[in-house]
């Protein structure tokens, strides 16, 4: 018999969780949410920083998921992810899918310059040459990553929970609210934000130049004055467009700020530079971990929003065979 139905969800055994070393409390959080254990493995790094990864337990014909972020140290992160799917894949489980919050590479997705790579289509290819017969991820800097990829795959927005957030806890309390999108790449999720939020939308045009991280935000399209600002982004790396961002609309006459996105990367001094700006609040999802210090430098500005039930409910649902569109009415 050849042709193995891969939609007979019989063929799996059980749902094996494994994480990396990368998010070990989103992965705990995923866990403990779909009332099954982490599966034991060894993560060795040998002194020449090669990485040995050992399962304490067969996969043989199970349905496995390995949960990973890709944030800082990436290269490491991402080398443990690709080893690791690698293992399972030569212990024969049935069916691997990598559980990928937050995806490194995903701003090289197009060559917008002579000479210079597609580093998102090298990951998206890495991770199934590795063995991964799936892939689950959260809000991609561009939608057409999920092109680069030839497996099937669930590429999830958390906007809804920030959304619901914001609504029932700091909408009530807001003086003629706008939504802001940080930039004109955003513009269509911001408009989104400002239909569920039911608020009027503005958009911060900015000009890069050069290759750095720098950019230059230049003018506000919308009006903000006198009324309550929330910044919205995908992701905030050294914090400094969203420092720009928060600068512009106060001197364009906005009252009190608020942050929201997706994925806290918050690399080099990124969580002080916030920590330092004029906003009431940050509003953030554990996508990416936040160490100590840096929650530290945001004490009492930040709300850290929990992806792990979102992650384990999809993972349930693609164990089942269930519809994820569902989930969100879709």
């Amino acid at each position: 018999m050849h042709h193995v139905h891969h939609h007979d969800m019989k063929l799996y055994g059980g749902i094996k969780l494994f994480s990396g070393s990368a998010s070990p409390e989103l992965s705990q959080k995923i866990a403990d949410y779909l009332k099954l254990p982490l599966s034991d493995r060894e993560i060795i790094d040998f002194p020449n920083e090669n990485i040995f990864v050992k399962l304490k337990g067969s996969v043989r014909g199970q349905d496995v998921y390995v949960i990973q972020s890709t944030s800082a140290p990436v290269h490491r992160n991402l080398m443990e992810l690709l080893i690791m799917i690698q293992t399972l894949r030569l212990d024969s489980a049935a069916r691997i899918t990598a559980v990928v919050p937050y995806l490194c590479y995903g701003r090289s997705d197009k060559k917008d310059q002579p000479r210079v790579p597609i580093t998102a289509r090298l990951v998206a290819d890495m991770l199934e040459v590795a063995g991964a017969d799936r892939y689950m991820t959260l809000d991609p800097h561009a939608g057409q990553v999920q092109g680069f990829f030839s497996i099937p795959g669930d590429v999830l927005t958390v906007s809804h929970l920030l959304v619901k957030h914001i609504k029932e806890n700091l909408r009530p309390h807001m003086q003629d609210p706008v939504v802001v999108s940080a930039d004109l790449g955003f513009a269509k999720k911001g408009r989104n934000y400002a239909a569920d939020l039911d608020t009027p939308i503005a958009f911060i045009e900015k000009r890069r130049h050069g290759n750095d991280a720098k950019a230059e935000a230049l003018s506000i399209i919308g009006d903000v004055k006198g009324r309550d600002a929330i910044i919205v982004d995908d992701e905030v790396d050294t914090g400094g467009s969203i420092g720009q961002a928060v600068k512009l609309v106060k001197e364009m006459g906005a009252r009190d700020v608020y942050l929201a996105f997706f994925h806290p990367i918050l690399s080099k001094n990124g969580a002080e530079r916030l920590a330092a700006l004029p906003i009431k609040q940050i509003i953030t999802t554990d996508s990416v971990p936040l160490s100590p210090e840096k929650m530290k430098a945001l004490e009492g500005k930040i709300t850290v929003l929990s992806v792990a039930e979102l992650l384990g409910e999809v993972i349930r649902r693609a164990h089942e065979g269930r519809s994820v569109g569902e989930m969100f009415n879709e």
